[in-house]
């Protein structure tokens, strides 16, 4: 646990609409919620897209995730640390989710580190660095947590470091988010939350679940496979949609086969109805089409306050009908807006001011600034006045020759991606 007692730093928690237009909660990610840096990524290629809209409908940035999340993981270092230093602990390249790790980690001013880059000694946990060993407090986590130490977990395991979770026990590290929050992502557990939080906050649930059947409780394991063909069905320790199966789009054979997995292991799995998810409208290859989507708002918490990203992960599901969004099977996304009643800090006109203000400055997605598009001008202007003078001395014969010559060590490949975008933002897209 952190010195100030936050088990959860970051949450991720799927909303849906159902048919009848009222929300419900799909499932939470309290364990390894991911999805941010599309936020983040969207967001900035819309800014910069379309900033006229930006000002005029006083969208609400996103761009205070990475601080907000960097405070809450300082917040959770060990007590007594003056200046925590934290890192993000990453699978590494071959992670579906390797971006945003190393986007946050940049956005954030933090390592990002393999299990291979750490180690401890004495019940602590240090970063190999070019200068030495340099100690680390807190530990962002996005291996999931059987992976994390192979002398706790997995014996196998590449991917963490051995001796990570004895330091946790010590005090000396803090893991984010905390070892064991696995138990509230079940979806099993799920079914619970309603009552949980009617007993220990005497409250009523503000967003009702989806109606869930738990084929442990008596009659519900015949009636679901009464209706298997009706169903959704889902493991109770699934995420990104493997293993769910979808009655009505479900061959006889797999409902064969799924049947006798519930017969098997009625507590490792649930039922829900089919839920027709809200359609919003897409682009895709034949036009604008409609598509079901869900909304992932994302909550930070400092152990002061919780902070609810004023926007959120919008996924869509690309092929027609499909009611499966994650992104692992082929779902896509969409920036989310949530408009503001304050005006924005920005100028109207200063288009980079406003991407840097709505998402996060970094060098992942650049900004097309004015200077930058008339640079990009001048040298095409006078590429094409030294083309135009050496075609008019080289003899016609030697020409096309010489031109490849020319092309070859006058216009690089990563220049000529450049003078493209000045070229398309001339024609029709000049800076606001």
């Amino acid at each position: 646990m952190s010195s100030n007692g936050v088990h959860i730093q970051v949450s991720g928690i799927d909303l849906i609409r159902d048919e009848n237009g009222a929300w419900r909660v799909l499932e939470d990610n309290v364990r390894v919620p991911s999805g941010v840096s599309y936020v983040i990524s969207n967001r900035r290629v819309m800014a910069q897209t379309l900033p006229e809209l930006f000002t005029a409908m006083r969208v609400r940035p996103v761009g205070d995730y990475p601080q907000k999340l960097l405070n809450a993981l300082r917040a959770a270092a060990p007590a007594g640390v003056e200046d925590p230093v934290a890192v993000v602990l990453t699978p590494g390249v071959y992670n579906s989710a390797y971006f945003e790790h190393a986007l946050l980690a940049r956005l954030m001013g933090v390592e990002l580190v393999e299990g291979r880059d750490l180690f401890c000694s004495g019940g602590r946990v240090y970063m190999r660095t070019t200068a030495g060993p340099s100690r680390v407090d807190v530990i962002y986590k996005r291996v999931d947590d059987e992976f994390i130490d192979p002398l706790q977990f997995r014996a196998d395991s590449m991917l963490g470091s051995p001796g990570l979770m004895m330091a946790a026990r010590l005090g000396n590290v803090t893991i984010a988010n905390a070892v064991g929050n696995g138990v509230a992502d079940d979806k099993l557990v799920y079914t619970y939350l309603p009552d949980l939080i009617r007993y220990y906050l005497s409250e009523e649930p503000i967003l009702p679940n989806v109606d869930t059947w738990r084929l442990e409780d008596p009659g519900a394991l015949e009636e679901v496979l009464d209706r298997l063909d009706e169903l959704v069905v889902k493991p109770v320790d699934g995420s990104g949609g493997k293993g769910l199966v979808v009655g009505p789009d479900a061959t006889r054979a797999e409902l064969d086969t799924l049947a006798a997995q519930l017969r098997a292991d009625p507590r490792g799995w649930i039922a829900q109805p089919v839920v027709q998810l809200s359609t919003i409208p897409t682009l895709v290859d034949d036009g604008m089409r409609p598509r079901h989507a869900d909304l992932r708002p994302f909550a930070v918490n400092d152990g002061n306050e919780v902070w609810v990203l004023p926007g959120g992960l919008t996924r869509v599901a690309m092929p027609e009908g499909q009611l499966v969004v994650n992104s692992s099977q082929g779902g896509g996304s969409k920036d989310t807006w949530v408009v503001g009643h304050e005006p924005l800090r920005t100028a109207y006109h200063d288009v980079p001011s406003l991407v840097e203000d709505q998402a996060t400055v970094t060098e992942a997605i650049t900004i097309v600034r004015a200077e930058d598009i008339e640079r990009d001008l001048e040298r095409r202007r006078k590429l094409k006045l030294k083309q135009d003078q050496a075609s008019a001395t080289v003899p016609r014969r030697e020409q096309p020759q010489q031109q490849q010559q020319q092309d070859g060590e006058e216009l690089p490949q990563a220049e000529t991606g450049q003078i493209r975008i000045s070229e398309r933002l001339d024609e029709g897209s000049a800076p606001c």
